[in-house]
């Protein structure tokens, strides 16, 4: 593999494979409001938050880390003003002690905290505006969860980075990858270039997993994958990966490590190929390249959509789930492409509607069109061009998937969104 090519994929890796503690969408608010503290350097009097739509989606139901159950956009940025570190990023609030957390609904009591949904066109932007007397300080996040874009204090420009055209897409360097290229890197990269942050995917992504299969959390959907069908190689892939998603959508504060901005992607791309290679005995050099797949497949296949949309994430982590546990099998390039192919035209459309506990259903539903998408192939058959959405070649059909997600669910975001504004009043 070209040298040049093999370093922009080894970056794509440390860059979106990082630890994340909690709902990463809560937590960006969290980390946005630590740093607006810093920066202010003292306790605000006045809080103000503005939001995108896609903000207020994903954090209107779902619990808060480190917040002893809460929810909300207002417990998000006053647990980070509070007591978040902000030089720990998407780990802002992992080092809260329980005498900060007796003082989060005194705070949210006393400050003046208000929220607005910003009226721009990105579909990622956070805002927080804090005051303390005479002082101002200004934080702006846009497009991704640590990208922070402007920092200001009491007027004055700390930091200033151009801001996105859009948010529909990630940095250019993903453009770099493929199907082809992913499964050539797998078969070619160094394991000692991949050892450090694979391995740490496997520990944190089973350990939030086998939380969530022994204690009750959220609707319990893998506890009842596992009750209901059994201990299936097929059914533990969906159920583990189900179960990571229950605890973490319902408070657990173990951390994980997330793909494309997202944990609930980090769990479905990685747990179901742990639990695969697991079963049929694979080294561990052979486990870290099908992990290899997995979570580029993912990266690919979202880098087109972006990373908040109408369109459910874990579909794309579910086909990279597939496509990994092909490779586990001895699959190659047509193998891997027919098998995306296959499960994208299984699932695309299944919407997002916030992160909650049913995310960990879809999670399943979209594993399970991964598996679905493996075994087609494997047995003969395949989606063919001209079926619906499916376009000869597997780039074509990931391209058409990128544009019914990132242009077609516009409508469908905006329409979900205000439902779900609507239930709040």
């Amino acid at each position: 593999m070209d040298r040049i090519l093999y370093e922009q994929y080894i970056d794509i890796l440390k860059e979106e494979l990082v630890p994340a503690m909690g709902c990463t969408e809560p937590v960006s608010v969290a980390y946005a409001g630590a740093l607006a503290r810093k920066t202010l350097g003292t306790k605000p009097e006045k809080v103000e938050l503005t939001v995108s739509g896609n903000i207020i989606k994903n954090v209107k139901s779902v619990i808060v880390p480190h917040t002893g159950g809460r929810k909300g956009l207002q417990t998000a940025v006053m647990a980070g003003v509070c007591y978040g570190d902000a030089e720990k990023e998407l780990e802002v609030l992992a080092e809260a002690s329980e005498a900060e957390l007796e003082k989060l609904d005194a705070a949210i009591r006393e400050t003046e905290i208000i929220v607005t949904e910003s009226s721009n066109d990105y579909n990622f932007d956070i805002q927080v505006n804090v005051t303390a007397g005479g002082e101002t300080a200004f934080v702006r996040i846009v497009d991704k969860h640590t990208n922070v874009v402007r920092v200001m204090k009491n007027g004055r420009i700390l930091l200033d980075r151009e801001l996105p055209e859009s948010t529909a897409v990630l940095e250019d360097k993903e453009d770099c990858l493929s199907i082809e290229g992913i499964v050539e890197f797998a078969d070619t990269v160094s394991i000692p270039d991949v050892r450090e942050m694979l391995d740490r995917q496997i520990t944190y992504n089973m350990d939030i997993a086998e939380t969530g299969m022994k204690e009750e959390y959220g609707a319990a959907i893998g506890r009842i994958l596992m009750r209901a069908y059994g201990g299936s190689v097929q059914n533990r892939a969906k159920a583990w990966a189900a179960a990571g998603s229950d605890a973490r959508m319902s408070g657990c504060e173990k951390p994980v490590i997330i793909n494309s901005g997202s944990g609930n992607q980090g769990i479905t791309a990685s747990v179901p190929v742990i639990i695969y290679a697991r079963e049929c005995g694979a080294s561990q050099e052979l486990l870290y390249r099908a992990l290899a797949v997995s979570n580029l497949v993912t990266i690919h296949l979202k880098h087109g959509i972006g990373s908040l949309s109408a369109y459910c994430g874990a579909t794309s982590a579910g086909a990279g789930a597939g496509a990994g546990i092909c490779y586990l099998y001895g699959g190659k390039y047509d193998e891997i492409a027919h098998t995306v192919v296959n499960a994208l035209a299984i699932n695309s459309g299944m919407i997002c509607d916030g992160a909650k506990a049913s995310c960990a259903a879809k999670i399943a539903s979209a594993v399970e069109a991964g598996l679905l998408g493996w075994q087609m192939y494997a047995h003969d058959s395949q989606f063919y061009g001209g079926d619906g959405i499916v376009i000869t070649g597997v780039e074509n059909t990931i391209q058409a998937v990128n544009r019914v997600a990132r242009d077609g669910m516009k409508s469908t975001d905006k329409e979900i969104i205000q439902i779900m504004l609507g239930e709040q009043k």
